[in-house]
This record gives C-alpha cells, sequence and structure tokens, in this order.
C-alpha cells in the first residue's frame, strides 16, 4: 500500500468558519463533523499537514443580493463586487479570526502549530503536528500606515494578499466574471506599494490571488521575493479573471516563484460552472498545464477548503489521498508527488518568510 504523503496547502478557510460559529468552535475543529472541508480528525485522515489559513473578513450582507455561488451554476455571469470595507469594520474581525488561530494551538494540546518561518514548519511536521502560517486574504484590516501589518506580524501574520477582489486602499481585485480577463482596473496604490516594500521587509509573503493583472505587474517590478500565487489555476484552461495567464505564469516562473492549485470547480472547469460532479481530470488538467510552464519545482496545492465547492472525487480534506492516488495513476512519479504535495511549498516559504 502507497505511504500517505503529506499534503501542505496554499490556502483555505477554517478560520472564517470558525468565525461564524464561535460557540461551537471547539466541537467544529476538535471533534470534526460532515460540514464543510477541514477539522481536526479529517485532516489527520488526509495527510494535511500544514497550510495557510486564511484570515478574510466577509461583506456584511446585502438584502436582495444573489447568491455567488448560485449564480456560477449558470454561467456566463457578472457579478458586481461588494463595497470596500473601512478599516473600523475589518480590524476587529481580523483580529478574533488571528485569535482563533491561536486557540486552535492551544486548545488542540500539541496538534496544531502556529508557525512564523520554514523551519518552524518542518519541525510541526516532523512532530505530526498540523503546520499552520497566518494568512490574510485582503488587507483591509490593515490602515495605509502600515502600523497594523506590524501588529498582526508580532501575531504570526506572514503571507497577505493585499485584496480579495473588492477595491481596498492599496489595490484592485479581478471581479467575479465569467468568462473574463485579469485585465481590469488599474493598479496598486501608492499605499499598495508601500504596503509590498514593507513586507519584503518584514518576510512577509504577497499573494497575488485575487489580485487583477495590473496589480500584479506592479508586484512584479517592486517586490525583491519570488512571486506567489496561493490559490489560483490556469487561464488557458479555465477564462475566468481569477486564473492566471501564460504570460502571468511566465513571469511567476522567471522569479523563481509558486502557483497552488484551486480546487474550486468554478477555477477548474472549462466551463466555469460551480459543480461537483467532474472528478479528478480538471485537476489532473491544469496540474499538467501548470507544471508545463513553471516547473515541476514551482506548483502545489491551494484548495480554498471552507471557501469553495470542490469536486465530490476529493470532498474534503479527507480526500486527500484519493486525489494524489489519482495523480499517482496518472503519471507522476513519487518524488513529482512529494514536491507537489508539501516539499515545494517549504522551499518557497524558506525564500518568502524565513528558513
Amino acid at each position: 500500500m502507497p505511504e500517505i504523503i503529506p499534503v501542505f496547502d496554499g490556502h483555505n478557510d477554517l478560520l472564517l468558519r470558525l468565525h461564524h460559529a464561535p460557540e461551537t468552535r471547539r466541537t467544529l475543529f476538535l471533534e470534526g463533523g460532515t460540514e464543510g472541508h477541514l477539522d481536526l480528525p479529517r485532516m489527520r485522515a488526509g495527510g494535511f499537514a500544514g497550510g495557510l489559513f486564511a484570515i478574510y473578513v466577509p461583506s456584511p450582507p446585502s438584502p436582495g443580493a444573489p447568491d455567488l455561488f448560485e449564480l456560477m451554476k449558470e454561467p456566463p455571469y457578472d457579478v458586481p463586487l461588494p463595497a470596500p470595507l473601512n478599516l473600523t469594520r475589518a480590524q476587529p474581525v481580523a483580529l478574533s479570526q488571528a485569535g482563533h488561530m491561536l486557540w486552535m494551538e492551544r486548545a488542540s494540546e500539541g496538534a496544531f502549530t502556529v508557525c512564523r518561518s520554514a523551519a518552524d514548519c518542518r519541525a510541526a511536521m516532523e512532530r505530526g503536528s498540523i503546520a499552520g502560517v497566518m494568512h490574510m486574504e485582503g488587507a483591509e484590516a490593515i490602515g495605509p500606515d502600515l502600523d497594523a501589518l506590524h501588529v498582526f506580524h508580532a501575531l504570526g501574520l506572514r503571507s497577505i494578499g493585499p485584496v480579495w477582489s473588492r477595491p481596498t486602499a492599496f489595490g484592485h481585485g479581478v471581479p467575479f466574471r465569467f468568462p473574463g480577463s485579469p485585465d481590469s482596473g488599474p493598479g496598486l496604490t501608492d499605499a499598495g506599494k508601500a504596503l509590498v516594500r514593507e513586507c519584503n521587509a518584514l518576510g512577509i509573503l504577497i499573494d497575488l490571488s485575487h489580485l487583477n493583472e495590473a496589480g500584479f505587474d506592479d508586484v512584479a517590478s517592486l517586490s525583491d521575493a519570488p512571486l506567489v500565487a496561493t490559490h489560483s489555476n490556469a487561464h488557458a484552461l479555465c477564462p475566468s479573471p481569477r486564473n492566471l495567464t501564460d504570460r502571468q505564469l511566465d513571469q511567476i516562473a522567471e522569479s523563481g516563484g509558486m502557483v497552488g492549485l484551486n480546487f474550486a470547480t468554478f477555477f477548474l472547469r472549462p466551463d466555469g460552472l460551480a459543480a461537483r460532479d467532474c472528478g479528478f481530470e480538471p485537476m489532473l488538467r491544469h496540474l499538467d498545464y501548470l507544471i508545463s510552464r513553471l516547473g515541476e519545482d514551482h506548483v502545489g496545492f491551494g484548495s480554498d477548503f471552507d471557501g469553495c465547492v470542490v469536486p465530490e472525487a476529493i470532498g474534503d480534506s479527507a480526500g486527500l489521498p484519493a486525489l494524489i492516488e489519482a495523480m499517482r495513476e496518472h503519471g507522476f512519479g513519487t518524488e513529482l508527488l512529494k514536491k507537489l504535495a508539501y516539499r515545494n511549498w517549504l522551499a518557497i516559504l524558506e525564500r518568502t518568510i524565513g528558513r
């Protein structure tokens, strides 16, 4: 029987699930269940050994607004982006989710570790503890003066995306549109450019997923770190604005960067459909394509667990061994599987957040 290969994942939204259910978070995380994609028992069962855990501040509910996932069941679609969030609303929610992550470390009694370096990740994984790196998806909780960036860095923040699609003080994201291009809107603001420089100085990974093309180019010209898109796919195979064009993939390759395969069906399927009945084939096609553009040392997973619709063939984090086996049957050897599953992520973290 093949060994269970550990997985380090580039993106998940477990902290948002905990934020929505603070009274039951102990049961939700420690004991688990069938809702969502991630909890401690299912992560252990699937070999989920670590990943980037996203702090994400949701937009306030808008009466009568269409459900995004419902619209994605009937492409084409073009959904207006939510209004920007102000710092006063965003910061308390982000601090709450950072607190959830620190609580996970204490409540799990050694089963989960908040990691601040690649060495921390390796050490946690070696002793069988899930290695969690704090990420922020959309920088609304960071004011333009960047003081809060240092506070969150002290809490453990080591990765940040300047935007989650809706505009921020730092830049502009891509729309929820299918089909569509990431070439939409202006680039980084002056505050966004300052954010990139400060992240470089602090050793905070800058996530290009959700950022529009002009903003992507600004990061590429400013940053002295490898370019990383934690959870994006190939635009050539699925023309969603959230996916990366060949030109963007080539820029990432030239920087020695990294792309994490997003498991969301609407970023995998060529028809952009939010439907689960697609098996592993779209995931394998995107992996093949990403490897062909980036090389086998620069591709990994960025599941988007707990934030998207994933193929029913994988189901949740407990289904990761089935994905690995499908990749093996597809022709990927054991050494390549280990690179894609965790080694490439650990290597890029060494070059971005530090050894």
